[in-house]
Formats: C-alpha cells, sequence, structure tokens
C-alpha cells in the first residue's frame, strides 16, 4: 500500500458491489450512480493499493486473487458497520432497574416468571443481579431475598415461607426404599454447607423432625444449592427441598418426595423496595409479588 491510512469508504462500497454482483454497471444501479462513476472509483482504489483487483474481460470483471483477498475484509467490515449503525438507530431507551436475587432464587423461581412479566409494553428493562453475596443483591432498585423480613432501607413483603422436606431422584428411592423418616439415618444424604445462617442444613432437620443428627450419614456437602439438586437429581442420595424451588423438579419427575415429612421456619423470601424507588420499582415489585 502507498498510505498506512485506511481506504476511503467511497471506495470500498463501489469496489464491494462490484465484486458481489460480478458487473459495474450492475453495481451502479444498485447504488443509484452511474456505471462510470462506479468504475472509476475502483480505479481510484488500485491505485491507492497499487495492486489490481479485477481482470477486466470483453463484458465482465473477474476478482484478481488479491481482490479476492480483499473482498472477503471488507465484506465484514460493512456487516459490522451495517450492524452498528442498526443498533443505534433501534436502541432501547427504556430504563434499566437493578433487580437483586440469590442464584438459587434465580435460576429456580425468579427466571420462568419473568416472560410473561416483561412485554415490549413494559416501561423498563431488567439488569439482574444473581449473586450469594447478600451486599451485592442489596445493591439493586428490588431485591428478592431470604430472611426474617428486616432490611434496613427497604420495605419487605413477604413472597412465600419455608417448607422444606427431602427429595431425591427416583431411581435412588427404587435402589434406597425410604418409608419412614428412620430410613434418612441409613440414607446417602446430601448436605447444604451455606453461608447464610438462615438456611437449613440436615442436623436441623433432623433435630426439628425428631431424628438424632449425629447417626445420620453425609454422603457429600456443597456450598451451592443448585449443585446439591444437580446431585439429588444425578441420583447420588436425598437432599433437602425447599417447596417453591424444587416445584419445577417436582412437577416433571426428576425428583420425588420419598416422605410426607416437612418442617417450616419463621423465614422465607420476601420481595424488597427500596425506600425512595421510582414509580418503575414499585411496579415490578408487584408484578413480582403477584407471579406466585
Amino acid at each position: 500500500m502507498k498510505s498506512h491510512h485506511l481506504p476511503p469508504l467511497d471506495l470500498l462500497v463501489p469496489f464491494e458491489a462490484s465484486a458481489r454482483l460480478g458487473s459495474f454497471t450492475r453495481a451502479a444501479e444498485e447504488l443509484s450512480v452511474t456505471q462510470s462513476a462506479v468504475s472509476q472509483r475502483v480505479r481510484k482504489l488500485e491505485s491507492l493499493l497499487d495492486i489490481p483487483l479485477f481482470d477486466r474481460e470483453h463484458r465482465a470483471i473477474v476478482l484478481t486473487a488479491q481482490g479476492r483477498e480483499l473482498l472477503n475484509g471488507v465484506k465484514v467490515a460493512l456487516q459490522h458497520l451495517t450492524s452498528a449503525t442498526q443498533s443505534l438507530r433501534q436502541r432501547d431507551t427504556r430504563p434499566f432497574l437493578r433487580l437483586g436475587c440469590d442464584t438459587s432464587i434465580a435460576q429456580l423461581w425468579l427466571l420462568p416468571r419473568l416472560a410473561p412479566l416483561l412485554t415490549q409494553e413494559t416501561p423498563f428493562a431488567i439488569d439482574l443481579i444473581a449473586s450469594d453475596q447478600e451486599q451485592e443483591v442489596l445493591s439493586a432498585d428490588v431485591a428478592v431475598m431470604h430472611g426474617d423480613g428486616n432490611w434496613p432501607g427497604f420495605v419487605a413483603r413477604p413472597l412465600f415461607a419455608d417448607e422444606i422436606y427431602p427429595v431425591c431422584a427416583p431411581d435412588y428411592l427404587a435402589r434406597r426404599p425410604i418409608s419412614t423418616p428412620d430410613d434418612l439415618l441409613r440414607a446417602d444424604l446430601i448436605d447444604l454447607d451455606y453461608m447464610h445462617w438462615n438456611w437449613m442444613n440436615w442436623g436441623i432437620w433432623m433435630t426439628e423432625t425428631g431424628l438424632d443428627p449425629s447417626a445420620a450419614r453425609i454422603l457429600m456437602r456443597t456450598n451451592s444449592y443448585m449443585a446439591l439438586l444437580d446431585a439429588a437429581r444425578a441420583g447420588l442420595g436425598v437432599a433437602l427441598g425447599w417447596d417453591h424451588l424444587v416445584e419445577a423438579a417436582l412437577r416433571d419427575g426428576s425428583l420425588v418426595r420419598p416422605l410426607a415429612e416437612s418442617t417450616d421456619t419463621h423465614f422465607g423470601y420476601h420481595i424488597l423496595l427500596r425506600q425512595g424507588a421510582s414509580e418503575n420499582a414499585h411496579q415490578l415489585a408487584q408484578l413480582i409479588y403477584t407471579s406466585v
């Protein structure tokens, strides 16, 4: 090249059209200019690059090897430019609302409910913060949190209370029948090693149902509720299911309840609205609340 600068766009566009259509005349018709204007711009591009881009045959033009190489790059560049300008024209001007929740409630309860809540007519878009770090979740305008309902700076409204019971895969239950709570003491248990004090593990659940947790057999422990349910679905053992978080798995049969026994606590999930929040935040909180 004679210059390290990029060739002008008004030379590249006629070149791409001519190469794609195989004709200066057809390129001129597409670009609404004269055939001579297209031909001149292609020649100017060839002069600028100091390479032939077309072999000019009788009533036809054929790309040279250098022309084919240039065309590959020009096509990609023009496609990117087209996409960028279309994106700017179509850019959504709706404000984003920050919606926070822990990872398990996001994947197992919230996300399946968002589709009917959010439409083209909804006056806001969602910036979802899914995190098991409480401070990250509480940076949002609206949050779905597990606890006792007391979060300074927020107005909390109960969504649903805790109901917690054993769940396992059907094939595990077929291999290791569980018909009474005492059978859990001989089962392979998958426990939750979670950072938040208000979540229940097997030790607490067994104590509240009259079993001796010291006699229980913990097969594995995880700090991820999603991993815990995946392990149960894989047939590794028995896990504790929070009613609203396992409803889909019970419905599709990937998990079953081996026992009717359950426990509840004074904790539960709440919808939190930051004090002084916008009207849109109030609307989002109400949409989530009415989805229960």
